[in-house]
C-alpha cells in the first residue's frame, strides 16, 4: 500500500496522524489501481490572529486599513480570527449594541474559511459608562443578559469565546472606575466565573468557553483549582503572553505551559506578541504604563522578531496540550500600545516574521498536493499534520479529516472517501 506523507518536512510528532483511506466511486465501490492526488485544505491546530482591522472593510465602510492585500496576507496564514466584544465599545450607548457590524464581519471571515472567537464576554476593563452608578443587582442582571445576547445571537458564527477575562485581578482592579470590579468584589471570583460560563453555556450548549488571564502566577493556578473543585466546566485555559519586554525563551514559556497542562485541559495561547523594534524597559510592571510618542520597527528588531516567532511557535506547537496560538496583531497600524508587534509594517509590506511564520504553517507543516496510487483494495495510507484533506481523481473529489490535535498518534482508523463529480 502506498503511503502519502509529509516527506522530508518535519512536524511535531504530537501533531502527526495517520489514516488508511479507501477511495470509492459515487456508488461506494473501491477504486483499485487508481491515481489520486491528496492535498491538505485546513489545519486542525488553531493558528489565530485578531480580526479587529477588518470590521470596516467587511461592512463596506471607508477604510484604509483592512485592504484586500492585508486580508490576503491574513488568510494565507491564519485560520482563526478573534473579534472584539469589549462591552464599552460594543454597546457604548445602552440598547444599541454593534451586533449587525460584528455579524457581517464574522460572515466575511467565515466566507474566507476562517473560524471565529469572541473576546471577551466579561471583563472589568473597557466597560460602558452607563453602567456606573447602577445598583449591583442591576449590573449583574445586565451582565447576564449581555452574555446570553452575544453567545446566543452569534451561535453558529462564533462558537468559541473568552468567557471571562483576567479574573485574578478583577476584584482588586484600581486603575479606573468600572461597574464590574465592585460586582466581582461583592460576589467573589468563583461566582463571577460560574455566571459567565453557565450563562454562555445556556445560550449555546455547543460553545467552547475559555478562562483567560495574563496573570500566570500561582494565583491563577489556585483559581483554576477552585473553579474545577466548584464543578464549573471550562473547555480551555487561556494564557496571555505579551512579550513587549523581550522573548521569554522556550524554557520559561514551556515551563508555564507545563504547569497549566497538569489540569488536563487544552491550552490556548490567547494573546501573543513579540516586538520588532526597541524593547520596552524591563522595569515596567504594567505594560500600559509605557507611553512613547513613536515606537518604530527596525531592521535588527525585525530579524530578532522573526527568529523568536519561529522558536516560539515551534516549541508551542510541539507541546501536546496546546491547541491554539493567537498572535495579537497582523499590522503595526493601530497595534496595542503603539508597539511594533505586527507581522506587517505600516506601509503594508510583510516583515521577516510574517514570512517565517508562513513557512512553518503553510510549508513545513502543510501537505502540498501529492500523487499516489491506490492498491488492489482502493486504499492508500496518509500521514500528515492533523487537519482537513481532499482526494482528487479523474471522476471527482472527496474530503476527509486526518486525526485531530488531541487524538492518539498511532493509526486513527480506516476511512472511506467517496468521490463525487
Amino acid at each position: 500500500m502506498q503511503k502519502v506523507t509529509l516527506g522530508a518536512r518535519s512536524a511535531p510528532a504530537n501533531r502527526l496522524c495517520e489514516n488508511v483511506i479507501t477511495v470509492t466511486d459515487p456508488a461506494g465501490s473501491p477504486l483499485p489501481g487508481t491515481e489520486v492526488v491528496v492535498a491538505q485544505t485546513a489545519h486542525a491546530f488553531r493558528f489565530g490572529n485578531i480580526g479587529f482591522d477588518f470590521i470596516a472593510a467587511a461592512n463596506g465602510e471607508p477604510d484604509d486599513l483592512g485592504t484586500p492585500e492585508l486580508a490576503e496576507l491574513f488568510v494565507d496564514v491564519f485560520n482563526t480570527a478573534t473579534l472584539p466584544f469589549y462591552w464599552g465599545r460594543f454597546e457604548a450607548v445602552r440598547g444599541r449594541p454593534d451586533t449587525a457590524r460584528l455579524v457581517q464581519t464574522a460572515r466575511w471571515f467565515r466566507e474566507r474559511g476562517v473560524e471565529l472567537k469572541g473576546h471577551p464576554l466579561v471583563w472589568h476593563t473597557v466597560q460602558p459608562d452607563w453602567l456606573l452608578g447602577l445598583p449591583l443587582d442591576e449590573v449583574e442582571s445586565l451582565q447576564r443578559e449581555r452574555i446570553r445576547r452575544e453567545v446566543g445571537g452569534f451561535a453558529g458564527l462564533i462558537d468559541t469565546w473568552d468567557a471571562i477575562n483576567e479574573v485574578v485581578i478583577m476584584p482588586v482592579f484600581d486603575n479606573g472606575d468600572n461597574a464590574i470590579t465592585p460586582l466581582a468584589r461583592a460576589k467573589g471570583r468563583i461566582p463571577m466565573i460560574r455566571m459567565a460560563f453557565e450563562e454562555a453555556r445556556a445560550a449555546n450548549p455547543a460553545a467552547r468557553l475559555v478562562l483567560n488571564d495574563f496573570d500566570l502566577s500561582n494565583a491563577y493556578e489556585c483559581l483554576i483549582e477552585e473553579v474545577l473543585e466548584a464543578g464549573i466546566r471550562i473547555d480551555a485555559i487561556g494564557l496571555q503572553t505579551h512579550m513587549h519586554q523581550g522573548y521569554r525563551g522556550e524554557d520559561e514559556v514551556l515551563g508555564v505551559v507545563d504547569r497549566f497542562a497538569r489540569y488536563g485541559l487544552p491550552l490556548q495561547l490567547t494573546e501573543t506578541s513579540l516586538v520588532s523594534g526597541e524593547l520596552m524597559p524591563a522595569h515596567i510592571v504594567d505594560l500600559n504604563d509605557y507611553q512613547v510618542e513613536q515606537w518604530p520597527s527596525t531592521p535588527d528588531g525585525e530579524a530578532r522578531q522573526a527568529d523568536e516567532l519561529e522558536r516560539h511557535y515551534r516549541s508551542l506547537v510541539g507541546h501536546p496540550a496546546v491547541e491554539a496560538i493567537t498572535y495579537w496583531g497582523i499590522t503595526d497600524v493601530g497595534a496595542w500600545l503603539g508597539a511594533p508587534i505586527g507581522l506587517v509594517r505600516a506601509d503594508g509590506t510583510p516583515k521577516p516574521g510574517y514570512h517565517a511564520l508562513r513557512r512553518l504553517v503553510k510549508d513545513e507543516w502543510w501537505m502540498s498536493p501529492t500523487t499516489a496510487m491506490t492498491d488492489d483494495d482502493g486504499r492508500i495510507a496518509v500521514a500528515g499534520f492533523a487537519g482537513d484533506y481532499e482526494v482528487r481523481a479523474g471522476i471527482g473529489s472527496g474530503a476527509f479529516t486526518l486525526g485531530s490535535e488531541r487524538e492518539p498518534l498511532a493509526n486513527t482508523g480506516d476511512r472511506r472517501v467517496g468521490l463525487r463529480a
